[in-house]
């Protein structure tokens, strides 16, 4: 049997690149930026305002108080306004463009004003004070945002500010969702008493949207012809197909033979761990890859954050992300699997990632997802794991 460090390095030695594109900024959320953004012109383009108050020449700031005519108002986004002697002053908003006649700007909070006429009434102001300088933080042409990182919302924002509004991004594989099992029912519809509603597919999908995928799901009936069509048109048309369900021992378990009939090179079935042994992944000729997860949520939910998304990341260009926590409890497992064990993630007084274990009722038991955040990696070779040890831990939750 396959272990999880064989497994990974076996998924991970079959990384894709598939190109890049472009998009609109308002689509990049989540996808890899593909290209360095640089600065259209300096920022700030101007010497402008960083507080509401007077602009004014220095020069006329003299003794422990000093007064000055204001001649106009000028808010942001209107053109400068010069002053002709250093006993003018404008009124200016924050942001507001400086012309090249004042160099200091003044708060209200250390103003009277009295009409047009304006008395500074502190003496602690020096040339260029409170100004943002134009280019002070990128000139023209200076990278703002580097590539190879995933697209955040301040990477949108910034790619706005610098009118790079059609972005070069890595493209992302075309992904089929594939779900078994007569026993589930969508969503919308009331099941049985003996049937449960169909979830993995949603959830794969709702994972997948945050890396700016949004999959193809089909949920496939348990007769073995209409399977392995449907497998057969998956394999010829997508490049990775997340399959749950249908890869045990059981008598309607048809996926490993309709794979290995259609033509599917297994790189391995089974991997010692728990959640998900019966994890089953293989290569197309097309190099089309295939992820056969077990059916039950945990699993499924397991797999896909501890292989799937590190090889995503990896085929993007991106590094796999390495967190660990310290263990808070006692935990003891004594099969000869590797345990990935749902976790609460909280940080101690000495700012320590911590990890709460917390007890569930097998990979079937999904109630658990929603209160705890984290797999915690147990090692294959033992049995006792003690509060204070350290272990590498995969998140799953995005509001940590």
């Amino acid at each position: 049997m396959t272990t999880v460090t064989e497994a990974e390095a076996l998924i991970l030695a079959e990384k894709r690149d598939y190109g890049t594109e472009r998009i609109a900024y308002e689509q990049a959320l989540g996808r890899v930026l593909a290209e360095d953004l640089r600065a259209d012109r300096d920022l700030p383009p101007y010497d402008r305002a960083t507080v509401d108050g007077v602009a004014l020449d220095s020069r006329g700031l003299t003794g422990q108080t000093a007064v000055f005519r204001m001649i106009g108002t000028q808010a942001a986004g209107d053109n400068p306004i010069p002053i002709k002697t250093n006993t003018e002053c404008v009124e200016i908003m924050t942001g507001a463009a400086l012309h090249e006649s004042v160099n200091t700007v003044v708060r209200y909070e250390d103003l009277d004003i009295v009409d047009d006429t304006v008395q500074v009434k502190l003496n602690t102001f020096r040339y260029g004070h409170n100004i943002h300088k134009k280019g002070t933080d990128k000139r023209a042409g200076d990278i703002v945002v580097h590539a190879h990182q995933t697209i955040s919302p301040e990477i949108v924002g910034i790619a706005a500010t610098l009118g790079s509004t059609q972005i070069l991004v890595k493209k992302v594989p075309r992904v089929c969702v594939l779900t078994t099992g007569d026993e589930l029912v969508p969503p919308e519809e009331k099941p049985t008493p003996f049937q449960i509603r169909r979830s993995n597919g949603v959830t794969v999908a709702a994972v997948l949207k945050s890396y700016g995928i949004r999959p193809i799901l089909i949920h496939m009936p348990d007769l073995y012809e209409e399977m392995e069509q449907i497998l057969a048109h998956a394999l010829e048309n997508y490049d990775v197909i997340l399959l749950t369900g249908g890869v045990s021992m059981g008598k309607f378990d048809f996926v490993p033979r309709a794979l290995r009939i259609l033509g599917v090179q297994k790189k391995f079935h089974k991997v010692r761990q728990r959640p998900g042994k019966p994890f089953c992944f293989g290569t197309f000729k097309n190099n089309a890859l295939i992820f056969a997860f077990p059916g039950n949520p945990v699993s499924v939910f397991m797999c896909l954050h501890r292989y799937f998304i590190p090889w995503l990341r990896t085929s993007m260009g991106l590094p796999i992300l390495q967190y660990h926590a310290v263990l808070q409890q006692h935990i003891h497992f004594s099969p000869s699997l590797q345990y990935f064990a749902q976790v609460q993630l909280a940080t101690n007084t000495d700012g320590q990632l911590t990890a709460n274990f917390i007890e569930t009722n097998g990979s079937g038991d999904f109630s658990h997802l929603a209160e705890t955040q984290a797999f915690i990696e147990l090692p294959l070779e033992r049995s006792d794991f003690h509060p204070g040890e350290v272990f590498r831990i995969w998140p799953y939750s995005l509001y940590l």
